[in-house]
């Protein structure tokens, strides 16, 4: 997957917290595609005691959710760990990791936020822009905003919102399961991104191409860190 240059990685914190804002107003709202052939899922692992980060990139094909690429790539940290700011950790080695397919998925779901940010650049908006594909974020927990709990039926939701603004779903994606929380990256918006999220939902909480995503860069960081 050939991915241009958006910016450079090595900022201070002021340096990427300004560089967040101005991007944020790059990112665009609208419906996915209706027509979507491959679905891709990414996710992170990282070694404190060896200070590295693994990622793994999944593509399956959609509906049917088969495998038909898989790729992983590990890098040390530039950047330090500042809470709102963790994209400057992780992105170049999901970069590194998504120029490694051979195939372009037509949407990429990452375990993480999308506009659901203080600055409204998470990790799923901030990569979107990056690999110019629309992404989602399908993130386990809440970084910021308010919500009432959703309906305990799987397809439930409510709204997230951030003072006035709603900036994400809470998604029951299992019945009496604990929800999860859906928000647009780039090239996405919050229907078209929650239904796609509930379709990968099969057996379990988590959608299956960042599920896949968790437990192959759980493997990938095993055996790489064994042969150090």
């Amino acid at each position: 997957m050939q991915i241009e240059n958006l910016h450079d990685w090595k900022l201070s914190p002021k340096e990427g917290s300004a560089l967040q804002k101005r991007l944020a107003g790059r990112v665009k709202r609208q419906p996915l595609p209706e027509s979507i052939g491959l679905i891709a899922g990414a996710d992170m692992a990282f070694s404190r005691r060896h200070e590295r980060f693994f990622a793994t990139v999944i593509v399956l094909t959609f509906p049917g959710l088969e495998v038909v690429e898989q790729v992983s790539a590990w890098m040390r940290p530039t950047f330090p760990y500042v809470p709102g700011l963790l994209t400057f950790r992780e992105g170049p080695v999901l970069v590194k990791t998504f120029s490694k397919l051979k195939s372009r998925p037509d949407v990429v779901v990452f375990d993480g936020q999308g506009i659901a940010h203080p600055r409204r650049l998470g990790l799923a908006a901030h990569m979107g822009l990056w690999l110019k594909v629309p992404t989602v974020g399908c993130a386990k927990s809440r970084l910021i905003g308010e919500h009432r709990q959703p309906g305990r039926k799987k397809g439930h939701t409510a709204r997230l919102m951030d003072g006035g603004e709603k900036i994400g779903e809470v998604l029951r994606t299992r019945d009496g399961v604990k929800p999860v929380y859906i928000s647009p990256g780039h090239l996405a918006d919050f229907k078209t991104s929650t239904r796609l999220v509930l379709r990968c939902c099969t057996k379990y909480r988590l959608p299956e191409p960042t599920r896949l995503a968790d437990i192959e860069v759980a493997r990938y960081k095993r055996e790489t860190l064994q042969k150090l």
